[in-house]
């Protein structure tokens, strides 16, 4: 059933027209504010491929805003594109690949997606309908593949409900818990020709009342109040901020109720930039690879406060000890499944979270709440002064964290940071700045390698003004380094600095640490690639490597200041580790602060008070 009621452009100047299933997937596109699309082409996604050429011609007869076509090396480059489009504009990306193999390569980034809740539209090209399920060329299973890891997958059989199946795909990507949403798209459906109306999505009215509920959900006097009484009765209260807030485009009420109250803020690897990292009352990421400071904050509070938070393992590690001083625990989120799933909630609230904020902070005006955690804050500061993240300042070596001072002495918290996954993602993590949310894009849950370089180029192509960087590592960027012909080829001014210590730095210091020093399979010092050579095949005209620590203010200021896209190896410390580090299913108590980083006694804790308790 396709409602048609549901207007979403009033008098659409096409509607009424006969247009072919692939003239109005471009349309739909275009009405849903698309400004870019990534993908590869192949047979069973031509049609569509042609409709963009021509509607982008058409457009530009018209002197119309075109839609540009990014072609990447291979889709998964495709798909992480459009996460890095979405995730650091809030606008939902969309991934334009064909059948087969060329839907089956975007399953990482699709799950990718789903994981960090981000919102994107992958359509796939597909074999005819009656070829479907006789193994046909370029055949894959996409519905039952991408089911597995996708929020929705549509498989489009009926030509007159492609234009509504398209639109209700960037409804269900956009909205609630935003997610990665498939169109499996037969040929032949393309190809058909149907009426366009301009409006009209399909009838999904279990999700639709779901999210009804969300947006009436208010948060009302009696549960606010009960909320502030809750703060009134602590004097140790902590935000905990997750990617939620990052999603939930609620950043801002986030900082105002913080600012209002003055509680303190540490966020996960997903939430950083949910409050300025400069703001006195960030306290930087909490868990595994968190700042000591931020961690022991999680320790001695006494009030936690999770925001768009999931309590998850890189945090959590042992859900029993973590915040076990915490006598109450808050948890706002808009996806119920998350509350009281690993740690119970003496006060929950289910909704969007901007509004769910701003509630708290207009109920605690009207009452005139007289909280003062001043002596908190204070605590907090020596926490911040006598545990900050240090490193080896004598070394000789390049060490990551003078690169990463150096670019952030520069940037001043305003650049987007890609990352791959490993070591320089955490030592990015720890001490870049970041201003505002939608700067920090990274794979979180997934812990994807080759995530950082094409992120970075959805990322520049949706914030054309802005200085992307791509901070990324040597086995990182290895996974996707075909998308180095990308970013010369669209004249992308991105900025890519790769830290080279000849190996997977990560799984080489959890094997030092934990198998006795035996590299199996992690040591490349002995592999032959020269990045300097392959970033000026792939038409990258400023190149250098650096590997003196007296050279690093002037390399980094000439590469910050390159006006193109821009390749910079830094040969680091091998043995370098990223500290401080909570081993795998650990409480916070047994964090490893390393040889340059002051590991407090647990004498100076506060004294054991009765825990929150879980499931």
């Amino acid at each position: 059933m396709v409602d048609i009621a549901d207007n979403l452009c009033a008098a659409h100047p096409l509607a009424g027209q006969k247009l072919s299933g692939a003239r109005i997937v471009m349309q739909v596109l275009a009405d849903e504010g698309v400004t870019a699309i990534f993908g590869y082409s192949g047979g069973a996604i031509l049609p569509t491929y042609d409709a963009v050429f021509t509607y982008n011609e058409e457009q530009r007869r018209a002197g119309g805003r075109q839609v540009p076509l990014i072609v990447p090396a291979n889709e998964q480059g495709a798909g992480f594109m459009a996460a890095g489009y979405a995730r650091s504009s809030g606008r939902v990306g969309v991934c334009l690949v064909t059948s087969g193999p060329g839907a089956t390569n975007t399953v990482t980034p699709v799950r990718d997606c789903m994981a960090d809740s981000v919102p994107i539209v992958v359509i796939c090209g597909q074999v005819a309908r009656a070829a479907i399920g006789t193994d046909a060329f370029q055949e894959a299973p996409v519905a039952s593949l991408m089911g597995a890891v996708a929020k929705h997958v549509l498989l489009v059989t009926d030509p007159a409900r492609l234009e509504a199946t398209v639109r209700t795909a960037f409804e269900i990507a956009r909205t609630g818990r935003p997610g990665p949403v498939v169109i499996d798209l037969p040929k032949d459906v393309q190809n058909a020709t149907e009426v366009f109306h301009g409006a009209g999505r399909l009838a999904i009215p279990g999700y639709r009342a779901r999210l009804e509920q969300l947006r009436t959900n208010a948060l009302d006097q009696s549960a606010a109040q009960n909320f502030l009484q809750l703060l009134s009765e602590s004097k140790r209260p902590l935000i905990y901020a997750g990617g939620g807030v990052i999603n939930g485009d609620a950043a801002g009420a986030l900082a105002e109720l913080a600012h209002l109250l003055g509680i303190p803020v540490v966020t996960t690897l997903m939430g950083i930039g949910a409050l300025d990292t400069t703001d006195a009352l960030s306290m930087r990421m909490l868990g595994m690879h968190g700042a000591a400071f931020a961690n022991y904050a999680v320790e001695d509070c006494d009030f936690l406060i999770a925001v768009g938070a999931r309590f998850d393992d890189r945090v959590a590690g042992d859900p029993r000890k973590f915040a076990r001083r915490a006598r109450r625990i808050a948890h706002l989120d808009v996806d119920e499944a998350e509350i009281n799933k690993v740690k119970r909630a003496q006060w929950s609230h289910v909704g969007l979270l901007p509004e769910a904020l701003r509630a708290l902070g207009a109920c605690a005006r009207r009452v005139q709440l007289q909280v003062d955690f001043s002596a908190w804050r204070t605590e907090l500061a020596e926490l911040k002064r006598r545990h900050a993240m240090n490193y080896d300042r004598a070394s000789e070596l390049v060490q990551p964290h003078y690169v990463i001072e150096e670019i952030n002495r520069r940037t001043r918290g305003e650049a987007i940071i890609t990352t791959g996954v490993g070591q320089h993602q955490m030592w990015a993590a720890q001490m870049f700045d970041f201003r505002a949310p939608r700067q920090w894009l990274t794979s979180g849950s997934m812990g994807t390698m080759g995530f950082g370089l094409p992120a970075a180029v959805g990322a520049q192509v949706a914030n054309p003004g802005r200085l992307v960087l791509d901070f990324d590592g040597d086995a990182s960027i290895r996974m996707n380094i075909g998308e180095l012909e990308t970013v010369t080829t669209y004249d992308l001014p991105i900025k890519i600095v790769v830290l080279n210590n000849f190996g997977d730095g990560m799984v080489k210091q959890w094997q030092k640490l934990f198998f006795k020093g035996r590299l199996s399979g992690s040591d490349k010092s002995l592999h032959k690639k020269d990045f300097l050579r392959a970033a000026a095949a792939d038409g990258f005209r400023w190149t250098r490597r650096l590997d003196r620590k007296q050279d690093v203010p002037a390399v980094i200021e000439e590469l910050l200041s390159h006006p193109g896209p821009a390749f910079l190896e830094v040969i680091i410390d091998p043995d370098a580790g990223v500290y401080p580090m909570v081993g795998p299913g650990l409480g916070y108590d047994a964090m490893i602060t390393g040889d340059f980083i002051e590991a407090r006694p647990q004498t100076e804790a506060p004294g054991d008070i009765e825990p929150s308790g879980m499931f």
